[in-house]
C-alpha cells in the first residue's frame, strides 16, 4: 500500500491528486474544496510529546472493548507521534474507548476513525479491531459490494402477520472530507450544502424534502417523532466522547421522500445514514428502493467530485470500525412469542448470523415478543448476501414460531451454522 505524501508537521494541508488517491484513503485531488486545508494543526499532539510514552499510556486496566485488548505500550510508542494529513491523530482515535472501559458482557469497539487514512496511519491497531470484531477478517482480505437488488432471491413473501416491518440502512462517507468526530464546522456546514444539493436533485419515488435541525419548527419536529424520524443530539457517552456531538444541531438535518419510504440523515455518527424502510413483510421491495436510491445518491456526489469513500480491502469507510464493509443492517421487525423463549432461539440466531435488538435500538429489550432482527456480519460479504440471510433466517423462524404455537417440536428445524 502506497503511503501518503510527506509534509512539514503543523503546515497548511493543501490537497493534491497523486499516486496515494489510489490506495483508497486520499481526498480526490480537488484543492478547491473546503476539506482542501484544514483550519487546525495538531498543537497539543506536539506538546503530549515532551512526556514519555510510558507517562502518556492510558490506564486500561479495566476496560472491556477492542481497543483496549490491542493497545500495548510497544504499539502506542510507535503510533502516538503520527497523525493523518487532516492532523487526526491515535489519541483522538482511542478516546472513546479510554473514557468508556465497557460493560464486563459486552465487548465495544473502543475506537473510531477521525478520517479516512486513519484505518492506514494507524493500522497497526485497526488491523487487530478489525480481526476481532469481524470474525478473523485478515489485512489480505478483501470485501466485495453487491448494490444489484435483482440478485436477492425471494423476501417479498415474509408473513406480515408476524413481520411488522422491514428496514435497510447504511452509512456513507463523502470522499474529500473528515469524519464527524474531527470534522471543523465549516467542513461540517460543507458536507450538508453537498447533501442538500444531491438529494433535492432527486425526482420520481425518490422527491422529498430535507429538514435542518437547527431551525426545524414544532410542527416539522413533531412530525418527524411521530414517524419515527427524528434523530436527537447523541447521549451515548461512547458517541459524546468520541467528539461528535461537538456544534449540535449546526449542519445536521434530516432529508425524506415524500412517501416517508426512504430516509437520510445528515452529519450524525456518519456523513451519511441511509435508511429505506416500510410497513409489513416485503423486504425485497425495500432492498430494491435502498439499492436504486442509494446508486442514485452516489453517482451525483460522483458528478460533483466527492464519490463515496471505498476501498478494496474495506469496502465502504464509516466512523465506526464495526460499520465497515458493507455499514448495512436489513432488519425486520418481528413478533416470535414462543421461538423467543425456546431454549435454542439464541444458538439459532448465531447458527443463521442474526443478531437481535429491542424495537428501540441497540441495548434495548423487546416489547410484547416483538424483536429487531438483523444480519451480525457487515465485512467481507455482500449486501445481497447479507439482506438474503435476514430474508432467509426470518422466514424459517417465522414457520418455527408457527410450530411452536402448535405445540409442535422444532428440534428438525434447526439450522446448520451459516
Amino acid at each position: 500500500m502506497l503511503k501518503p505524501p510527506a509534509r512539514t508537521p503543523g503546515s497548511p494541508i493543501v490537497r493534491q491528486g497523486s499516486p496515494w488517491d489510489s490506495a483508497g484513503f486520499a481526498s480526490p485531488g480537488q484543492d478547491s474544496s473546503p476539506a482542501a486545508t484544514m483550519p487546525f494543526g495538531n498543537t497539543h499532539n506536539k506538546h503530549k510529546l515532551n512526556f514519555s510514552a510510558e507517562e502518556e499510556y492510558p490506564d486500561l486496566s479495566v476496560h472491556n472493548n477492542h481497543m483496549a485488548k490491542a493497545l500495548t505500550l510497544d504499539m502506542y510508542k510507535k503510533l502516538r507521534d503520527k497523525e493523518t494529513a487532516s492532523g487526526c491523530t491515535l489519541d483522538d482515535c482511542i478516546q472513546t474507548g479510554v473514557d468508556n472501559p465497557g460493560h464486563p458482557f459486552i465487548m465495544t469497539v473502543g475506537t473510531v476513525a477521525g478520517d479516512e487514512e486513519c484505518y492506514f496511519t494507524f493500522k497497526d491497531l485497526f488491523d487487530i479491531i478489525i480481526h476481532d470484531r469481524h470474525g478473523g477478517y485478515k489485512p489480505t482480505d478483501t470485501h466485495k459490494t453487491d448494490l444489484n437488488h435483482e440478485n436477492l432471491k425471494g423476501g417479498d413473501d415474509l408473513d406480515p402477520n408476524y413481520v411488522l416491518s422491514s428496514r435497510v440502512r447504511t452509512g456513507r462517507s463523502i470522499k474529500g472530507y473528515t469524519l464527524p468526530p474531527h470534522c471543523s464546522r465549516a467542513e461540517r456546514r460543507a458536507v450538508e450544502k453537498l447533501s442538500i444539493k444531491a438529494l433535492n436533485s432527486l425526482t420520481g419515488e425518490f422527491k422529498g424534502k430535507y429538514y435542518p435541525l437547527k431551525n426545524m419548527s414544532d410542527a416539522e419536529q413533531q412530525q418527524l417523532i411521530d414517524d419515527h424520524f427524528l434523530f436527537d443530539k447523541p447521549v451515548s457517552p461512547l458517541l459524546l466522547a468520541s467528539g461528535m456531538a461537538r456544534d449540535w444541531p449546526d449542519a445536521r438535518g434530516i432529508w425524506h421522500n415524500d412517501n416517508k419510504t426512504f430516509l437520510v440523515w445528515v452529519n450524525e455518527e456518519d456523513h451519511l445514514r441511509v435508511i429505506s424502510m416500510q410497513k409489513g413483510g416485503n423486504m425485497k421491495e425495500v432492498f430494491r428502493r435502498f439499492c436504486v436510491g442509494l446508486q442514485k445518491i452516489e453517482e451525483i456526489f460522483k458528478q460533483a467530485g466527492h464519490p463515496f469513500s471505498w476501498n478494496e480491502h474495506l469496502g465502504y469507510i464509516l466512523t465506526c470500525p464495526s460499520n465497515l464493509g458493507t455499514g448495512l443492517r436489513g432488519g425486520v421487525h418481528v413478533k416470535l412469542p414462543h421461538l423467543s423463549k425456546h431454549a435454542k432461539f439464541e444458538e439459532t440466531l448465531k447458527r443463521l448470523r442474526l443478531q437481535k435488538r429491542g424495537t428501540g435500538g441497540v441495548d434495548t429489550e423487546a416489547v410484547g415478543a416483538v424483536f429487531d432482527i438483523s444480519n451480525a456480519d457487515r465485512l467481507g460479504s455482500s449486501e445481497v448476501e447479507q439482506v438474503q440471510l435476514v430474508v432467509d433466517g426470518v422466514k424459517l423462524m417465522v414457520e418455527m414460531e408457527k410450530k411452536l404455537e402448535k405445540g409442535q417440536p422444532i428440534d428438525d428445524m434447526i439450522p446448520a451454522q451459516k
